[in-house]
């Protein structure tokens, strides 16, 4: 640690040097091997369908998919993803590489930030942490639209907050505060009026604990508010003047809905806990005494800050909290402030040779070695499962969906990811007495390791077992121009794939037989248990012409 001392020196220099540092470190991690893995799970083919779909029209206003127009989608995504599509092609890559930027720029974000509050070894650990956090650094690699909401987001608190602290010294630094308003914006356009009704809330909160309304005529309400209407309010108007009928979508009942996803899926609330400490891992263990001490030093000093970052991470979580269908990747915009509450716990206490530090490490430790031991374990608790099912009668059901949906691993890649485990538990219980700093590093470094493998080990199995990216290329060859393909069931990356609208007959099942039973040729892509359930009205019988994971392709001839 005194190499990271020395090199983290406190002073104005080395701004660009940790910058360069951090994009060229988390690259690996954020933007290697992005277009090796098919397009999987409700949005990635909905998003992508969606974003080619722009770009072929040449307009940047509609958001439709399959030819239905979804105003209640915000652009800023779509956008980026047509400008990557435009530049790159049409492939996996360039859909999802806009998500990873905006992840990966989070962590420079975060590192100005902790630097203007703090200092410069908190801003690197800041950032440091952030990256190492594998479950943000794995969803920055799926095609979302919180990813370009939390660098927004995180853009936009920050730049409030920073330009607060330098209200103080200077009177005169107001052009400080727009890029608050130009964030906002962006944040609008990313994911709805959350963009704006969070950092209002948030910055109500903060200045009724902290008692400074002096702020509020230093923040240049005014032309800031005419910065933020010049930035966000054109694509409003744009929807309004195309499709009046959606103008109910600017009052936030559409737009504005946290945490719209495709599917509504509603998760009790009390979820917020176990996905927070799976998301932050290696770091969980450091949450609460980050938080605790945020709130011990707000009467001090630099204490403010903590204050801000705490009630920004609590808004996000109540957020997820209150919204109707609790997304997982609506916690990311929490994980920033957390990360720098965090690096502020951990330089302090390693600076006095992290005693305060050794009992959270010891628990992470155990933590991650009882992980470790899952991992191992993993095959044999998918073998396992109906006898736990036996055993367990009121839990029956939910251990056989579990096993259904669980993806299947090879043995090498549950002992490579438990191996990783085991060393971050194994080694933060045994050094954590006397060297915490050393426990950390390890802790960073199987991180770092764990987000480059679990792309290659554990998504892609899960890829390749949901994508529905093999039948579209087999139903595309026999197809031609002239016969149609259909889905059963929404499957928005088969529209992608295909390069063309594919509808969906799930709905029109009498539309389907009535194709079915017609003279042209049919391609229908469903899932494997519907089969049985169509097969009474599909005449002739289907001939089945390939099998990938939980769906057939089928033909009437």
């Amino acid at each position: 640690m005194r190499d990271y001392k020395v090199y983290a020196r406190s002073g104005s220099e080395g701004w660009l040097r940790d910058l360069l540092f951090l994009l060229l470190l988390f690259s690996v991690p954020f933007l290697a091997s992005l277009g090796r893995l098919p397009l999987f799970g409700p949005y990635e083919g909905a998003y992508a369908e969606i974003s080619r779909a722009m770009l072929e029209r040449g307009d940047l206003i509609t958001t439709s998919l399959d030819h239905l127009n979804r105003f209640g989608n915000p652009p800023l995504l779509f956008w980026l993803n047509a400008a990557s599509l435009a530049f790159f092609g049409q492939n996996e890559f360039s859909v999802r590489f806009p998500t990873a930027l905006c992840g990966l720029l989070t962590l420079p974000a975060v590192y100005v930030i902790a630097r203007r509050l703090y200092d410069r070894r908190t801003a690197l650990l800041s950032a440091i942490l952030l990256g190492s956090c594998t479950g943000f650094a794995l969803l920055s690699r799926v095609i979302l639209t919180q990813l370009p909401l939390c660098l927004c987001l995180t853009a936009a608190l920050g730049s409030f907050l920073v330009a607060g602290q330098r209200g103080e010294r200077s009177r005169e630094a107001s052009g400080h505060w727009y890029p608050f308003y130009l964030f906002c914006a962006l944040a609008v356009l990313a994911g709805g009026m959350v963009g704006i009704l969070l950092p209002v809330a948030v910055i109500l909160v903060y200045l009724l604990l902290a008692g400074r309304w002096e702020l509020l005529p230093r923040m240049r309400c005014g032309s800031g508010l005419l910065l933020f209407l010049v930035v966000a309010a054109p694509w409003f108007v744009a929807v309004w003047l195309e499709s009046p009928e959606s103008a109910h979508l600017l009052s936030g009942q559409g737009i504005g809905r946290y945490g719209a996803s495709l599917a509504e899926d509603r998760r009790p609330f009390w979820l917020v806990v176990p996905l927070l400490v799976v998301g932050l891992l290696p770091w969980s263990g450091y949450i609460l005494p980050a938080l605790s001490r945020a709130w011990r030093e707000q009467g001090r000093g630099g204490g403010r800050s903590g204050l801000f970052l705490m009630i920004w991470a609590l808004a996000i979580l109540l957020f997820f909290v209150l919204s109707g269908s609790r997304p997982i990747p609506a916690l990311l915009p929490a994980f920033p402030p957390l990360a720098i509450l965090t690096a502020h716990l951990v330089k302090g206490e390693l600076e006095r040779r992290g005693r305060g530090l050794r009992l959270v490490t010891r628990l992470q430790g155990a933590v991650m070695a009882l992980l470790g031991v899952t991992a191992l374990a993993y095959p044999l608790l998918l073998r396992s499962v109906q006898s736990l099912a036996a055993l367990l009668p009121s839990w029956g059901h939910a251990l056989e969906r579990w096993a259904e949906h669980a993806p299947r691993l090879s043995p090498a890649a549950c002992m490579l990811v438990a191996g990783l485990l085991l060393l971050q538990g194994v080694m933060s219980l045994a050094v954590s007495e006397r060297r915490t700093g050393r426990a950390l590093i390890v802790l960073c470094l199987c991180s770092f390791a764990l987000e480059i493998i679990v792309p290659r080990q554990i998504m892609g199995t899960i890829a390749q077992a949901e994508s529905p990216r093999d039948l579209v290329v087999r139903a595309v060859e026999l197809a031609g121009a002239d016969t149609p393909i259909v889905t059963l069931g929404p499957l928005h990356g088969v529209s992608w794939y295909a390069g063309r609208p594919v509808p969906d007959a799930g709905n029109r099942q009498q539309d389907l037989a009535a194709l079915w039973r017609g003279t042209a040729p049919l391609l229908v892509i469903l899932e494997k248990g519907e089969l049985d359930a169509l097969l009474p009205s599909l005449r002739p019988a289907p001939r089945i012409l390939m099998e990938s994971g939980p769906r057939l392709l089928i033909s009437n001839r």
